[in-house]
């Protein structure tokens, strides 16, 4: 591992596509180590309340005790929006402090930062969950004034099964469900492998598709205080987007 890369942590829940986040550290030459977590891998929100729990994320931040990180991200969609936004902001505040107060976001939280950063105000979501939990996704989003104007659910139940999604499914499934009034696609699901396809997402809707990985980086290596170019990655990593510097 490079000492001298700026270094975001990943506290990812179980196994999915946590392989997308080595795949974006070697292109964006920065270090992203992964913590897991284990929960029952359910899309449900009783499952869901205890993956994000108190005592599970500071078993995520404990894992990077003895790594210099510059900044910390809770990976993992559902399990911060099912908190509410309230609740996912609390749920932020206690991993940094249990990571020594390095700055920390979650995927929902970065979601909400990337749509800032791209001036983006109405959204299609193309979510793998189940209807329930979708809807969570989308009251989160309002909260933040965001409009959803169209809803799209595949009804998956666990994280596991959302991983095995072939690249061509993955792109039909955002296909299908954009809409013409959204100025972009939502994807919240980091079980979703979607870093090696970004660029083909993009040419099949014609504007901005944010995926859970792919925000979550982003996010994270912002509040690192490391921006850099990666056309490979979407709109967010393209060089005439406004956030921030390196």
């Amino acid at each position: 591992m490079h000492r001298d890369r700026t270094t975001v942590g990943i506290v990812y829940p179980d196994h999915a596509a946590e392989d997308d986040y080595p795949f974006a550290a070697e292109l964006l030459g920065v270090n992203l180590p992964v913590a897991h977590i284990y929960g029952t891998d359910l899309h449900a929100v009783p499952e869901l309340l205890d993956l994000g729990s108190p005592a599970k994320l500071a078993g995520g931040a404990a894992q990077f005790a003895d790594e210099p990180l510059d900044a910390l991200v809770w990976a993992c969609t559902s399990g911060s929006f099912v908190y509410g936004p309230e609740g996912a902001r609390t749920q932020v505040e206690q991993l940094s402090r249990d990571a020594g107060g390095v700055p920390t976001t979650s995927t929902s939280i970065a979601f909400v930062a990337a749509l800032r950063a791209l001036g983006v105000g109405r959204v299609a979501v193309a979510a793998s969950y189940p209807r329930d939990v979708a809807e969570l996704f989308v009251a989160f989003l309002a909260d933040a004034g965001v409009d959803v104007v169209s809803l799209a659910d595949a009804g998956i139940d666990t994280a596991a099964e959302v991983g095995t999604l072939t690249d061509e499914a993955v792109l039909e499934f955002v296909r299908t469900n954009d809409h013409p009034d959204a100025q972009a696609v939502l994807v919240p699901d980091t079980a979703m492998h979607t870093l090696r396809i970004m660029r083909e997402l993009g040419k099949e809707t014609g504007k901005p598709v944010l995926t859970a990985n792919q925000v979550t980086v982003w996010h994270g290596l912002e509040l690192a205080g490391y921006t850099v170019e990666c056309p490979e990655l979407g709109s967010l990593f393209e060089e005439d987007s406004d956030h921030g510097a390196r």
